[in-house]
């Protein structure tokens, strides 16, 4: 007799829902992926973090955080300041 595979009882997501942290977890995955993109992007460029500080006109010290994947309480506008000083865009979606 063969086992029916299928969903077991809730999603990740409706756990993470359940427990109110949700909206918290899917900001600081984000945030990881953009500060992965960053780097990655700076290493294609050839850039380094005073090289894209300058870009940016902002300092090391604010681009360090804007690389930092744990930090999650970084501005909108200084995200795609991020973005077009590598030429690139910032794309927001909602789905």
């Amino acid at each position: 007799m063969a086992e029916e595979k299928g969903r077991v009882g809730s999603s990740f997501e409706d756990y993470l829902r359940e427990q109110g942290t949700l909206e918290e977890t899917t900001a600081a995955a984000v945030k990881r992926v953009i500060a992965w993109q960053l780097k990655e992007a700076m290493t294609t460029e050839q850039l380094s973090k005073n090289q894209m500080a300058k870009k940016m006109n902002t300092s090391r010290s604010q681009l360090d955080r804007v690389l930092d994947p744990s930090n999650d309480r970084i501005q909108l506008a200084t995200l795609i300041g991020a973005a077009e000083a590598l030429g690139r865009q910032l794309r927001i979606e909602l789905v």
